[in-house]
């Protein structure tokens, strides 16, 4: 497979030259805070046990109980709010304002040029903007095709079902590269593609998985809250995606691909203490070899995956980890094959 860091940044942070300069090399010039718990709030469009969101809210919740910050935040804000309550954050003196930022791209980084001495960590599919625009984005394609392999292994019928929110980048890298895991044990697999226009509508994740269950789908990818349980309903197999939904559908959820914030939030706090912020991308510390992906303990399905299939897994999650086998970035809209 082909690809790595600079093609990542060519394919997906280029974009937004007309926004501001991507370069994210003037440190934000601040003191240093030490021996201080930092001001941090987060705002988030969705409610913070939603998979994308909880990551960050357990990664800043760990933080604040070891003593690194004070953590507020925000949940469940309409776009049309988005700006107006991460001005506010930044106006209650907060040091470090998180968000995502994917559908107010330059209504974020207005906000941040008029508190430039406020860094500000936004999830983003483009580039940082001096001084204090950093960016982040779940680069976990590692772990979904290692999934997908697993769900190629699984899959009786050779047909598999994906249901996702919107075909935006964040999205498809993970569906492609569950699709390409797939392939590597079935290469004439087919599969249904659909979203349902939401990031958070588990009724309308639901019926979309009902109708690829009747065209034939055995297994499912369940990128959205809601596949797993028209899939628990019906009887068949899904992967998770970002969180372990196994505990809740112990007889359905395979394996998960896992999504952990944790290096990316220690690493800004850590620079922020250390008086050495400044605008930079973070999305390599999404990627398994940084700690920020992870495949998911089989659980309940021990034993039941092809014992050939786990050793496939097992040998191509060494080759990641090692740089010895890079799965390929595809942020383009994947497509039904049936």
């Amino acid at each position: 497979m082909a690809g790595d860091k600079a093609s990542i940044s060519v394919t997906r942070r280029s974009a937004l030259v007309t926004i501001g300069s991507a370069a994210g090399a003037a440190l934000l010039h601040r003191p240093s805070y030490a021996a201080d718990r930092l001001k941090v709030a987060s705002v988030y469009s969705v409610p913070v046990d939603q998979q994308w969101a909880s990551r960050l809210h357990i990664a800043l919740k760990a933080a604040e109980a070891r003593g690194d910050i004070e953590y507020g935040w925000s949940e469940s804000v309409a776009n049309t709010d988005m700006e107006r309550t991460i001005r506010d954050w930044a106006e209650k003196k907060s040091q470090l304002v998180i968000a995502d930022a994917f559908a107010i791209e330059r209504n974020a980084r207005k906000v941040a040029s008029d508190y430039p001495k406020t860094a500000f960590l936004m999830g983003s599919s483009f580039g940082p903007t001096d001084p204090n625009y950093s960016v982040f984005d779940n680069f976990i394609q590692d772990a979904s095709y290692l999934t997908g392999i697993i769900a190629g292994g699984m899959s009786k019928s050779g047909t598999i079902g994906m249901v996702g929110g919107y075909p935006i980048p964040e999205v498809n890298r993970l569906m492609n590269a569950f699709m390409d895991g797939v392939r590597e044990v079935n290469p004439k697999a087919k599969f249904f593609v659909s979203f349902i226009g939401s990031w958070f509508d588990p009724p309308k994740a639901k019926e979309a998985a009902y109708a690829q269950i009747e065209r034939g789908a055995d297994l499912l990818y369940a990128e959205r809250f809601g596949v797993s349980d028209a899939a628990k309903e019906k009887g068949v197999l899904t992967i998770g995606n970002l969180v372990n939904t196994q505990p809740q559908y112990p007889n359905t959820v395979v394996a998960s691909a896992l999504w952990h914030m944790e290096p990316t939030i220690d690493k800004v706090i850590a620079k922020l203490k250390d008086g050495a912020y400044k605008a930079e991308d973070y999305g390599s510390f999404s990627m398994m070899k940084a700690g920020g992906a992870s495949l998911s303990p089989l659980g309940t399905f021990e034993g039941k995956v092809p014992g050939e299939i786990m050793a496939k897994v097992a040998e191509r999650e060494k080759a990641i980890r090692g740089g010895s086998f890079v799965v390929k970035v595809n942020d383009s809209e994947p497509k039904s094959t049936v």
